[in-house]
């Protein structure tokens, strides 16, 4: 049944943040937890962002994974797998009422 490792939170804003990237697939920009201090997402959704209310309201919690599909299994799955950046792919479910998000590299040495 693969590892789960803690990730990441992720916590939506409307304050802009250096270094921000666009992904525009998701309507939001993402200055990306490895640079904050303490680890943290923040993410900022576009008005037209297509993004579930979900995750535009409440934090997320991410957990890696070496077998998402297995991870998610099962689960209310609130964005389907994909992949927002090489190397990576994504899905986020609901556990109690709030976004989890489950993450999958490639190869382990893509992570940052």
């Amino acid at each position: 049944m693969g590892k789960l490792r803690y990730h990441h939170l992720g916590i939506p804003t409307d304050v802009p943040g250096d270094g921000a990237v666009f992904l525009p697939q998701f309507g939001m920009y993402v200055p990306g937890y490895d640079t904050d201090p303490y680890g943290i997402e923040w993410i900022r959704l576009t008005e037209c962002s297509p993004i579930p209310g979900l995750v535009k309201t409440i934090p997320h919690i991410a957990f890696e994974s070496d077998d998402l599909l297995l991870k998610i299994k099962g689960k209310s799955i609130l964005i389907e797998p994909n992949s927002p950046s090489e190397g990576v792919t994504v899905a986020f479910t609901v556990q109690s009422g709030a976004p989890t998000e489950f993450l999958q590299y490639s190869k382990r040495g893509d992570q940052p």
